[in-house]
C-alpha cells in the first residue's frame, strides 16, 4: 500500500533531523531558520512504498510567507495520507498553535513530541496519555537526534494512515468567536464541500481575511459583505482585531491544556546554557569581534594546518597518477597532440583544482559545526542592527551566509524574504560574498605570493567582500531601492552539539558538488581551452600559444584589465573562462602555463605574470565580479526581468573593476609592487 506522510512543524523543531532518520536522506540539517525552502521528499528506509515529504518550517497556516503557502497548498491539494506534526517539547505552548490549525484540515494526524530527553533531563514531565486523550490525536514522545521513539512513531503513523483515522473534532471557541465561526461556516458550507476543503479551517481563514481562499471559493459580493459584517461585529464586541481574536481563542485553549498536562522547569538545561553563552556571543560590543576571531581561527586551521596538509598529500598523489599516465601514453605510442590533450589539457585542468578538495571539505566541516550548534543564528541576530543601516534586516544575513558556500542557492534562498525590496537588494549584494568555488584561486595565489600570512590574506578577502556589500547597500538604499526594511523577528534555537552524521553529510554534499564540477564543467572547459590554445583561427596547430585563438581573444579584452595591473592575455582569458565556474580560472592558468597540478611550478609561472600587488588586485576582481553563468541564471529567475538582471551583472563587474583599480593604485602610491 503506497502511503505519503507530510512532516509539519515549526522551525528548529527537529523536523529535518526526523526526515533524515526516516529516509536516510543526504539532506543537510541546519540549526538556523529558513534552511528548508522547498519541500523535500524521500522514501522510508526499508519501505519504499512510503513517501516522506519534509515541508518548510512554519508557525501557522496563514499564507503570509512562501513557506506557509507551500505547506498549506500541499496539505489542502495533495491531501497526504497522514500528517506527522513535530512539536518541540521544550516549547510546547508555542508549537501547539500550529497543531490546532493542522487538526482543522481533517486529515489523519499524529504528533511527534520531540526533544523529550531535554525535558526529562531538566526535571520536567508531560502527561502523554492525557495530552493524547484531550487532543484526540496520537502523541508519541521522541528524540529525533538520538533516534529514540522513531519506531513507535512509525508503527502508529502507518496504522493511522491505513485506517484513515481522523482527528477528534475540537470545538473550543466560545462567545463572539464561536458565533462568528459558526455563522461563516453555515454560509460557505456548500461551496467548501464542492471544493473538497475542510469547513472549520476555511471559516477561520475567511474571518482572518484570507484573500487567496476567498478567491478560490469564488464568493459573491453579498457573501463577502456578510462575512465582513460578522467579523466587524466580533471585533467591536471583543475590542480587538480579527487575527488577535482567533489567536487568543487558540492560546487560551493551549494554556488550559498545558496546565493539565505539562510540568517543566522555567527553562531546560540547554536553554539555561544558551542564555549563559549568549551573554558574550550576542553582546553589544563583543559579538562582532568574537565572530571575526572565530572565522580567523577557522581559516587558519583550514589554510595553514589541516586543509593545507591534506592538500599537499592529495597533490602528491595526483602528481603520481599524472606521471604514470604520462609514461603509459608514451609507451603506447600515442600521437603527440593526443598526448598533449590528455596530459596538458584534461589532467592539468582537473588536477589543478582537484588538489583543493581537502581545503573545501575542511572549511565546510568547521562552518557546519558553527551552523549546527546554533551559532550562525546568533550572528544573523547580531547582524540585524548593522544590516538595517544599509536598508536590510537580519533576515537577509541567511542568504548571504549561504553565499559563502555557493551563490546559486543563496540567491534562491532570497525568496523567503517577506519584502520585495529587501529581496532585490539582497540578490545584488549576495554575489559579493566569497563562494567556495573561489577557494582554489585564493589557494594558488596565496601560496605563490603570500606564503607567510595566508590566513590573514584570506580573512582580508572575505572582509573586503563584506565591506563592498555594505557600501553597495548604502548606495542602493539611497539612490534606487528607497524605503525601510521590514521588521525582523527570528527564533534563537538553544545551543546543541552537532551530530557526526549531519556534519559528515554536509561535508559530503560540498565535496560531491566540487567533484561533479571538476569532472563535468572543468573537464569540458579544459578541453576547450587546450584546443583554443593550440590552434589558430584557420585551425592550424600552432607551436607557440601566442599565435593561438585563445591569445587573440585574450589580447582583445586585455586592455580592459590593464589599469588593474594585469593586462596580459592569459589573465584576461582566465577571467573570461571563469564565468563558467570560478575553479576554471585556475585550470585555465594551469593549462596556459603548462604547470598542471604542480603547485610550486604554478607559483613560479605566476611570478612571471604578477607581483604581490597585482596578484592581490587580481584576487580582488575575482572576488567581486560575476560568480558564474549559473548565478546569472538564478538572478534572472528571481528578478524576473532582463533589465534588472543586466543592471545587477553590470553593477557587479563595475564594482569589481573599480575595487581592483583602487587596490592597485593605492598600492602603487604606498610603494608596493
Amino acid at each position: 500500500m503506497k502511503l505519503t506522510f507530510a512532516l509539519v512543524g515549526n522551525q528548529n523543531s527537529g523536523k529535518s533531523t526526523l526526515f533524515n532518520q526516516l529516509t536516510g536522506s543526504n539532506q543537510h540539517v541546519g540549526n538556523f531558520p529558513g534552511v528548508t525552502v522547498k519541500k523535500k521528499e524521500g522514501r522510508l528506509t526499508g519501505n519504499p512504498d512510503v513517501t516522506i515529504i519534509d515541508l518548510p518550517g512554519i508557525y501557522s497556516l496563514s499564507p503570509y510567507s512562501l513557506e506557509e503557502i507551500v505547506t498549506r497548498d500541499l496539505l489542502l491539494r495533495e491531501k497526504p495520507d497522514a500528517i506527522i506534526n513535530i512539536l518541540d517539547a521544550t516549547n510546547i505552548e508555542r508549537s501547539l498553535y500550529l497543531s490546532l490549525q493542522a487538526m482543522e484540515l481533517n486529515l489523519p494526524m499524529i504528533i511527534a513530541l520531540n526533544m523529550m530527553d531535554e525535558i526529562v533531563t531538566s526535571g520536567g514531565s508531560i502527561d502523554i496519555q492525557k495530552l493524547e486523550e484531550t487532543l484526540g490525536v496520537p502523541v508519541v514522545p521522541i528524540s529525533a537526534s538520538k533516534n529514540e521513539g522513531i519506531n513507535e512513531l512509525l508503527i502508529r503513523a502507518l496504522k493511522l494512515a491505513e485506517a484513515r483515522t481522523l482527528p477528534k473534532r475540537l470545538d473550543f471557541c466560545t462567545g463572539e468567536t464561536h458565533r462568528a465561526i459558526h455563522t461563516v461556516s453555515h454560509l460557505i458550507e456548500p461551496k467548501v464541500r464542492a471544493k473538497g476543503l475542510p469547513l472549520r479551517f476555511s471559516a477561520t481563514k475567511l474571518i482572518e481575511g484570507d484573500e487567496l481562499l476567498a478567491g478560490e471559493l469564488q464568493l459573491t459580493d453579498n457573501e463577502l459583505d456578510i462575512i465582513s459584517h460578522v467579523t466587524d461585529d466580533m471585533e467591536k464586541t471583543l475590542e480587538t482585531d480579527r487575527e488577535a481574536a482567533l489567536a487568543d481563542m487558540r492560546y487560551c485553549y493551549i494554556e488550559n491544556l498545558c496546565a493539565l498536562t505539562v510540568h517543566k522547569p522555567v527553562e531546560t538545561l540547554a536553554q539555561s546554557r544558551s542564555h549563559a553563552i549568549d551573554k558574550y556571543l550576542t553582546h553589544k560590543y563583543y559579538a562582532i569581534p568574537i565572530f571575526l576571531a572565530t572565522m580567523a581561527v577557522v581559516f587558519w586551521l583550514t589554510f595553514d594546518v589541516i586543509g593545507a596538509f591534506l592538500s599537499d598529500w592529495l597533490e602528491t598523489g595526483i602528481g603520481e597518477i599524472v606521471a604514470l599516465t604520462d609514461e603509459a601514453l608514451k609507451s603506447s605510442g600515442v600521437s603527440a597532440p593526443v598526448h598533449s590533450l590528455i596530459i596538458d589539457g584534461v589532467l592539468a585542468g582537473i588536477g589543478s583544482v582537484l588538489s583543493f578538495l581537502p581545503l573545501i571539505v575542511t572549511l565546510f566541516f568547521f562552518l557546519s559545526m558553527l551552523e549546527d550548534t546554533g551559532y550562525m543564528a546568533r550572528i544573523a541576530f547580531v547582524m540585524d542592527k548593522i544590516l538595517r543601516k544599509i536598508g536590510l534586516s537580519g533576515a537577509s544575513f541567511v542568504p548571504m551566509l549561504i553565499g559563502f558556500g555557493c551563490t546559486v542557492p543563496a540567491i534562491l534562498a532570497t525568496r523567503t524574504l517577506p519584502s520585495e525590496r529587501d529581496r532585490k537588494i539582497t540578490i545584488i549584494l549576495t554575489p559579493f560574498m566569497s563562494c567556495s568555488a573561489k577557494l582554489p584561486i585564493y589557494g594558488v595565489f596565496v601560496a605563490a605570493f603570500f606564503p607567510d600570512n595566508p590566513a590573514l590574506v584570506m580573512v582580508s578577502l572575505y572582509i573586503l567582500g563584506i565591506l563592498v556589500a555594505i557600501i553597495s547597500g548604502l548606495l542602493l538604499k539611497v539612490f534606487i531601492y528607497k524605503g525601510k526594511p521590514v521588521p525582523f523577528v527570528m527564533e534563537l534555537p538553544a545551543y546543541r552539539f552537532p551530530t557526526i552524521k549531519n556534519v559528515a553529510l554536509h561535508m559530503w554534499e560540498k565535496g560531491k558538488d566540487f567533484l561533479y564540477r571538476a569532472f563535468t564543467i572543468i573537464f569540458l572547459a579544459s578541453i576547450v581551452i587546450w584546443l583554443l590554445q593550440n590552434f589558430d583561427f584557420r585551425f592550424h596547430m600552432v607551436e607557440n600559444a601566442e599565435g593561438s585563438m585563445l591569445a587573440d581573444i585574450g589580447n582583445f579584452i586585455a586592455p580592459f584589465f590593464a589599469p588593474l595591473g594585469f593586462g596580459d592575455w592569459k589573465s584576461a582569458t582566465a577571467l573570461l573562462t571563469g564565468l563558467t565556474a570560478k575553479e576554471v580560472v585556475i585550470s585555465t592558468l594551469a593549462v596556459l602555463t603548462g604547470t598542471g597540478n604542480d603547485a610550486s611550478a604554478t607559483a613560479n609561472a605566476l611570478s612571471t605574470l604578477y607581483t604581490p600587488l597585482t596578484a592581490y588586485s587580481f584576487l580582488t576582481f575575482t572576488l567581486l565580479y560575476v560568480p558564474c553563468i549559473a548565478a546569472v541564471t538564478a538572478i534572472y529567475k528571481e528578478m524576473g526581468s532582463f533589465r534588472q538582471t543586466f543592471f545587477t551583472v553590470a553593477y557587479q563587474i563595475g564594482v569589481a573593476w573599480l575595487s581592483a583599480f583602487g587596490v592597485y593604485n593605492i598600492g602603487l602610491l604606498c610603494g608596493y609592487n
